[in-house]
């Protein structure tokens, strides 16, 4: 199963890439990045309304809701900032650049967040090896972004 979910993770990274292109075709036509994230947004939740329909997936009660903790709400405000910025910053650093940061970015988060085991994930402390991936990754930002 965890194979799957690598080759899964890395199809919706690549995925990455055509949604940016996708949402600067909107955001050309409409002017506005935050308009392009928005329908991105309005189209996502309409396919998903669908989905849940078709799978006959029951509703949360209001316990269900009322037993997510409030910060993890705030999902979606990181959804809509990462749509509204690359939808932004894409024309201007180009693909490679922009996902090769945005990788950047989440390979610290995510040695923070394993080594201390935070928001739910489980506890990997950092190690060397961890550590050696995460500068190797990090220099080749620096040399695409050259």
């Amino acid at each position: 199963m965890k194979t799957v979910s690598m080759v899964l993770a890395l199809l919706v990274g690549a995925g990455l890439v055509v949604q940016v292109a996708f949402n600067m075709a909107v955001s050309r036509a409409l002017g506005s990045a935050p308009l392009a994230a928005l329908g991105n947004f309005i189209v996502g939740t309409v396919l998903l309304v669908l989905l849940l329909t078709a799978f006959r997936v029951d509703w949360p009660t209001r316990e269900q809701f009322s037993a997510v903790p409030w910060w993890a709400w705030l999902g979606g405000t990181l959804g809509a900032a990462y749509v509204a910025t690359a939808t932004f910053t894409g024309p201007r650093l180009g693909a490679l650049l922009l996902l090769a940061l945005t990788v950047g970015g989440q390979m610290i988060a995510s040695i923070i967040v394993d080594h201390y085991g935070l928001l739910g994930f489980a506890r990997e402390p950092v190690d060397a090896t961890r550590l050696v991936g995460v500068v190797l990754l990090l220099g080749g930002i620096f040399l695409i972004a050259r």
